[in-house]
């Protein structure tokens, strides 16, 4: 069986746990990372010599990085196309959203989680944030004019590229509360909110 190594409320590890339960696929989850500790033992360097998270095991073979792992998950499980496209192009757009939400909006959300959120109010640095909330308020301008053509990060239908941005989008959209109108994005994650798998993995208390 599948084994995922990380806490629950990271926005990475949700990633490959929501993808797992959209695809039915039998799993373990191991909590390290944060309070839980255990990145720095040689077991898990082993797995992932970075010591972050998440990590997949399957068997004797060992995958980090959480949008490798979402690509190998649908390459192996996905035989109906429920995540990964048929059509090379549109699998290779979603494919740039999903580096898209590595390379740029994850560091700002890491961000506004570590130096904001997970704060005392009364040591914050306004200025800092400021920045912050501008970086990411520029990329989800450029995320909601996408969503101005298609219903989808990956296209007509859900995908794989909406399962890497939404656990992203997830915790700035439950906790700032003075944010620009992102019509679309909000039809978007509207739409995600429908589903089972979201509400389990991804809607789940804030730390």
């Amino acid at each position: 069986m599948l084994t995922v190594w990380g806490r629950v409320n990271s926005s990475n590890v949700k990633k490959v746990l929501w993808c797992l339960e959209e695809l039915n696929i039998a799993y373990n989850q191991k909590d390290v990372g944060g309070p839980f500790g255990g990145l720095d033992t040689p077991e898990y360097i082993k797995m992932n010599p970075n010591s972050t998270i998440p990590t997949l095991q399957d068997d004797d073979f060992a995958l980090w990085e959480s949008n490798a792992i979402l690509r190998y998950l649908t390459e192996k499980f996905d035989h109906s196309h429920l995540l990964l496209a048929q059509d090379l192009q549109e699998r290779a757009a979603a494919d740039k959203w999903m580096d898209w939400s590595g390379a740029n909006l994850f560091d700002h959300i890491k961000q506004m989680m570590n130096k904001i959120v997970r704060v005392p109010e009364a040591d914050r640095d306004p200025e800092q944030a400021k920045i912050i909330y501008g970086n990411i308020n520029r990329l989800l301008t450029i995320a909601d004019n996408a969503l101005a053509n298609q219903a989808y990060f990956s296209g007509d239908k859900f995908g794989i590229a909406d399962i890497a941005i939404a656990p992203l989008f997830y915790p700035w959209h439950e906790i700032v509360t003075e944010r620009p109108e992102f019509n679309n994005l909000e039809r978007w994650y509207q739409q995600l909110t429908t589903r089972p798998a979201f509400q389990k993995i991804v809607m789940i208390p804030i730390k």
